[in-house]
């Protein structure tokens, strides 16, 4: 299949796209296949947004073809500090996008696709999504031992998972994307996939666990563009379609009004971190100072991504009582979030007295309740 990203692709899909859906005037009917020119995680995720937004799922379904540079991506009701290592993301430059749907946790890199299926929330069946994923890579390679599970994930050989599901169901459009791992790094995968943290509780949607595999270590002669275009290809043949794919960029506001302000919106500390279920941390902090080791019991409760209750429990008198209060006075309200707890400490750290042993119980303390964050 061939990418036709001509003038007169872009025409037709302003058509369709430009306007939103409270001015919507296109008499376009069918199918539309897209791909975004983008790999940012946050770009793609706010034109999910607005197709579910604007578009008139009545007239056009639709099918968005998009890959994503390395990314974290949370379902809706997810806890980031359960799910992954926060701390190795910040390492490797790897970013953390929390999405509009459910579902768990994903590792999105340039050898994983992903596919978007846009319908009326009437017409919303993702087990025949997923079916045509399957006959698509089974056309590509009949060989493939690949079926859909009961969970609504694709298996590979019975047992390795290639594909996981999420959806959202609006009052009236409704979307199911899914992703696909061709050819993703997996000891990336399996790193940042696991949370270090310890003594958190939570009622966040927790991910379940699965054994996965590249369909290119099943067959190395497959790639990602291979995979994108065979299901491509079956999405036109099931709809009756020309099968050829429209190419966006979802920065343009000409094309996707008020898109920029959807991609900003994902990016924020509020909707990444702050839209957090409620969650509790409870644990013990053991601090090596000098020839001893502390054991220092942390309590707090965080709520929108903010402690509400914070308590330390230290040994009687490691720190004045005055300079360990307004430690946690600072805390209550401020974001579990190691940077806003940096100036914090740093801060308070002015009004330490000028003792040499003091700063240095106090700077321990303060790196531990960092790297707990």
């Amino acid at each position: 299949m061939v990418l036709q990203p001509s003038l007169k692709n872009c025409l037709r899909l302003s058509c369709v796209l430009r306007t939103p859906k409270a001015g919507f005037r296109s008499t376009a009917r069918g199918a539309l296949i897209i791909q975004s020119v983008s790999n940012d995680v946050y770009q793609n995720l706010a034109v999910e947004d607005w197709i579910h937004d604007h578009m008139d799922l009545e007239k056009r379904q639709v099918l968005f073809l998009w890959r994503n540079s390395p990314a974290v991506v949370i379902g809706r009701h997810q806890n980031p500090w359960q799910e992954c290592d926060l701390r190795l993301l910040r390492q490797k430059n790897i970013k953390l996008a929390r999405r509009r749907s459910g579902g768990g946790t994903v590792y999105h890199d340039l050898g994983n696709i992903n596919l978007t299926f846009f319908t009326t929330r009437k017409k919303y069946e993702r087990m025949e999504n997923l079916k045509l994923v399957v006959k698509a890579l089974k056309a590509l390679r009949p060989q493939l031992d690949i079926h859909v599970t009961d969970r609504y994930d694709i298996l590979l050989d019975r047992h390795y998972k290639i594909s996981g599901t999420a959806a959202k169901l609006g009052r009236t459009s409704a979307y199911h994307h899914c992703t696909l791992l061709c050819n993703a790094d997996k000891f990336v995968l399996s790193s940042v996939l696991k949370s270090p943290y310890k003594g958190l509780k939570s009622n966040a949607t927790p991910s379940v666990p699965a054994s996965v595999k590249n369909l290119f270590d099943e067959d190395p002669s497959l790639t990602s563009e291979m995979l994108l275009d065979a299901i491509a290809k079956e999405y036109a043949t099931q709809h009756q379609i020309d099968h050829h794919i429209t190419l966006i960029n979802p920065a343009d506001e000409t094309l996707l009004p008020g898109i920029n302000n959807k991609t900003k919106e994902l990016q924020t500390w509020e909707w990444v971190y702050g839209k957090t279920p409620k969650f509790s941390v409870s644990t013990c902090l053991n601090m090596a100072y000098k020839d001893s080791v502390l054991d220092v019991k942390v309590n707090m409760d965080v709520k929108h991504g903010r402690i509400e209750v914070c308590n330390i429990d230290l040994p009687e008198q490691w720190l004045p009582p005055a300079l360990y209060s307004e430690l946690v006075k600072s805390l209550t309200g401020s974001k579990f979030c190691p940077n806003e707890t940096t100036t914090l400490v740093t801060t308070l750290l002015r009004v330490c007295p000028q003792d040499d042993e003091l700063h240095s119980r106090w700077n321990l303390l303060c790196e531990n309740m960092i790297m707990l964050m």
